[in-house]
């Protein structure tokens, strides 16, 4: 019995020497092959890199793919938010700018209307006030404006009123803030005048159309299509010199004369006071008469 043990002893130490022999040469071995994978390790793991990335790179990306344009998308949607409130702004602007021109453009026509109206007249004695018209009949019965200066502005019944072209007619009412003017052309205006060019006189009255007529020439007078016509300054009623029309057309049926003023297209006018108190005495003296027979009225 006490013999078995020592003869496995026997047996296992030549195996135990053999194995520690083997592992120490697998040690050895191991440890040249490190060595030699040391050595290739920059081509071979240059190799393995590349085929690695080659595998990976489609993968990466197809998983970028939808984050790009999902990023893209985001950025187009910010920049179009940012390209509407810059088109509103825009467009605010442009609105503004139109206004502002429109309103320049109103401003240049007026400014230009009231320029052209100072240079139709150069008395330097006559007091002038200027006038927007801001209403008209042309009617059948009637040719008048009504002007947006009255009594308060120093206007007064009679005065003479002016346009850019010539004269247009007088003031027949007057009130604080606004006056009546009556037309050259209205039937009921009758104004001294003189062929320019002979000084012959006239009495041009209004016929309720786009022209008036001549009256009460001297026998013998000469007149002929295109003449001038001016006011003659006679009667006190308005200057002499005045721009009035040219004669349209001589007949059996009259002598028409068609008006320097396009009535239809007045904006601005001037009112002139020439110091003449032809028209204004008569009414004065009119009034002063219903005034004194009013009075005696009472009185009994």
């Amino acid at each position: 019995m006490e013999q078995r043990p020592s003869a496995l002893f026997r047996i296992a130490a030549p195996l135990k020497s053999l194995v520690q022999r083997f592992m120490y040469l697998g040690l050895i071995a191991a440890a040249f092959g490190l060595m030699l994978l040391g050595k290739v390790d920059a081509v071979l793991v240059d190799r393995v890199r590349a085929e690695v990335t080659d595998v990976v790179a489609p993968i990466l990306e197809a998983l970028s793919r939808p984050v790009a344009t999902v990023s893209k998308g985001i950025q187009n949607f910010q920049e179009l938010v940012v390209i509407r409130e810059e088109n509103a702004i825009l467009k605010q602007r442009n609105a503004r700018l139109m206004q502002w021109q429109t309103v320049a453009r109103k401003l240049q026509a007026e400014n230009t209307a009231l320029q052209n109206l100072l240079g139709v007249v150069h008395d330097k004695n006559a007091n002038y006030v200027s006038a927007r018209v801001i209403a008209g009949s042309d009617g059948a019965f009637a040719n008048m404006l009504i002007v947006n200066a009255g009594e308060n502005d120093g206007v007064r019944k009679g005065q003479a009123v002016i346009s850019d072209r010539g004269i247009i007619g007088r003031i027949s009412e007057v009130s604080n803030h606004s006056a009546r003017v009556l037309l050259l052309t209205d039937i009921n205006s009758r104004i001294p005048v003189l062929i320019e060019n002979n000084r012959t006189r006239a009495i041009m009255t209004g016929t309720n159309t786009s022209r008036s007529k001549l009256i009460h020439l001297p026998p013998g007078a000469r007149v002929t299509p295109s003449d001038r016509i001016i006011t003659s300054g006679h009667g006190g009623a308005f200057p002499s010199g005045l721009p009035v029309g040219v004669v349209a057309s001589v007949s059996d049926g009259g002598i028409e004369v068609q008006l320097f003023a396009d009535y239809a297209k007045l904006e601005f006018v001037r009112i002139a006071d020439f110091g003449l108190k032809g028209l204004v005495d008569m009414s004065v003296q009119k009034n002063s008469a219903k005034h004194k027979a009013g009075g005696r009225t009472g009185k009994k």
